[in-house]
């Protein structure tokens, strides 16, 4: 089992700039691709971005490709989503997610991630951004 939280949501304006966090505990945070998802009102989830179990390969959604920056860091069990030149269209209610990456490639694990998301989710952090 692994346990996520997030936290660094808030309320900003267009322009300004967030930085997320997630928390794991319960299990190694390097056996498990990392990813970001957001749900706006009335609006299905949607995958923002994911991270490789070491770090060395991201993926983005073209919607914030360029804006924001995926990292983690294993030693400290958390990740985070850097994200500058926000829009209104970016405001929803952000989730980390956790896959078990052991025994996939980086692009095999991507494509899961992408596809089904996390086998674990944290409860969420509302950003909101004002025009």
């Amino acid at each position: 089992q692994v346990q996520l939280v997030e936290s660094g949501g808030g309320l900003v304006q267009a322009g300004g700039s967030l930085r997320l966090s997630c928390a794991a505990s319960g299990r190694p945070l390097i056996d498990y691709i990392m990813g970001w998802f957001r749900q706006a009102p009335d609006k299905e989830r949607e995958f923002v971005a994911a991270i490789s179990r070491g770090g060395g390969v991201t993926y983005y959604a073209d919607s914030v490709k360029g804006r924001f920056t995926i990292s983690r860091d294993n030693a400290k069990n958390t990740m985070y989503l850097q994200m500058n030149s926000l829009k209104p269209e970016d405001t929803a209610v952000y989730y980390c997610a956790a896959r078990n990456g052991v025994g996939f490639t980086p692009a095999q694990a991507m494509g899961l991630m992408t596809s089904r998301g996390g086998d674990y989710w944290g409860q969420g952090t509302q950003v909101t951004v004002s025009s």
